[in-house]
């Protein structure tokens, strides 16, 4: 298979309606595309302000994100380095820097699945500020690219635990006032 086909195909996965469904359906290709994507399932937070372990979790943020290839993508890697940076303190995991390790994993993957270097940096930017606040600055300097930012963040908040989520729900309403505001 060329890196056609194996575009082709992660695109036609993460493009689907029912993303979740396509991807249960199409999971032995997706691993065959992606397998650094293996380790993230049954990987369990232990966090409080998770409630599904971390290939849950993805798979939720993706059920609710809008039908856009590049935020599908982001939300589909920008947990992909937690199983490899987490420290664990009194039965509690802290994934500090699992957005770059993600950025990093993601910049191999899409390199070998053979999109542009633009591409694959525009992607690792989005993955390593995934939790990263976005300021008033940024949506000046790059309304486009910050939006994305916000629909990845969007998604990614809403999946996590609903008994924790009333701060990232004010966040995203700051957020969206400042879109809306250019």
């Amino acid at each position: 298979m060329n890196n056609y086909d194996k575009k082709t195909d992660l695109y036609n996965i993460l493009m689907a309606d029912d993303v979740v469904e396509e991807i249960n359906n199409n999971f032995t290709c997706l691993i065959q595309l992606i397998p650094e994507l293996k380790p993230m399932v049954g990987f369990e937070h232990m966090h409080p302000h998770h409630h599904l372990d971390v290939w849950q979790h993805t798979l939720y943020a993706l059920s609710i994100s809008p039908k856009k290839f590049d935020v599908r993508l982001s939300l589909l890697l920008h947990d992909i380095g937690k199983p490899l940076s987490y420290t664990e303190e009194n039965g509690v995991r802290h994934f500090n820097n699992h957005a770059n390790v993600s950025a990093n994993i993601s910049e191999e993957i899409l390199e070998r699945l053979g999109f542009s270097a633009q591409y694959i940096q525009k992607i690792s930017y989005l993955i390593r500020n995934h939790d990263t606040e976005i300021s008033q600055s940024d949506i000046d300097n790059n309304y486009q690219l910050s939006y994305l930012r916000y629909l990845i963040q969007k998604s990614d908040a809403l999946a996590h635990n609903p008994q924790k989520l009333e701060k990232r729900k004010k966040y995203l309403e700051l957020t969206k006032k400042r879109f809306l505001q250019k």
